[in-house]
């Protein structure tokens, strides 16, 4: 006996490209017009806590991440509560950690811009997703869908955002190596 599935169910199933701690990651998503490939998706843990579902998406999965030009983001799943000052300070701390002590007081006033739309939400609960999106322009912080705060400018800034996760080092080196499709 053969079974055939009608070719418009295909057609409408979504297109998962990763699942990471239950969470499905898209194959596909768009910052503006522009169409982004996941280049790849990991797991954020801390001790033994799940913390997030990443994944990070490109124009071209091939090229460097950090260096390529052209609208990339960053999508993250909130597996449990985390408090807008622990997110932030996990952010500010990535940054430190990849930049020299200059570029990291260069980047001060961008990353205060940051920790305060974070701030806004007061807590990155657990459902939650936080999208860090460069347009070519800026980087708009895009919460449950809504972008939140106002644009950060500066193409160095999205790229210190990057070096947390893929930078010389990294907030966890198997997450990095996921990331990049490891």
């Amino acid at each position: 006996m053969v079974f055939r599935i009608p070719v418009l169910l295909l057609v409408a199933m979504p297109v998962w490209a990763a699942e990471v701690a239950g969470v499905n990651i898209d194959e596909k998503t768009r910052v503006g017009n522009t169409e982004l490939s996941l280049t790849g998706a990991g797991l954020r843990k801390r001790v033994f806590f799940q913390v997030y579902a990443i994944g990070l998406y490109v124009q071209d999965r091939k090229a460097d991440p950090i260096s390529q030009p052209g609208p990339k983001r960053v999508q993250i799943h909130m597996l449990r509560d985390v408090g807008a000052d622990t997110f932030n300070e996990a952010l500010a701390e990535g940054i430190k950690a990849n930049h020299s002590e200059v570029q990291a007081k260069a980047l001060e006033p961008r990353v205060a811009q940051l920790a305060a739309t974070i701030a806004e939400i007061k807590e990155a609960k657990k459902g939650t997703t936080i999208a860090l999106d460069w347009d070519g322009k800026s980087t708009q912080v895009v919460i449950d869908g809504k972008p939140g705060g106002q644009p950060i400018e500066g193409e160095d800034f999205y790229r210190a955002l990057l070096k947390i996760w893929l930078g010389d080092k990294p907030v966890q080196d198997d997450l990095k190596r996921a990331l990049l499709g490891a």
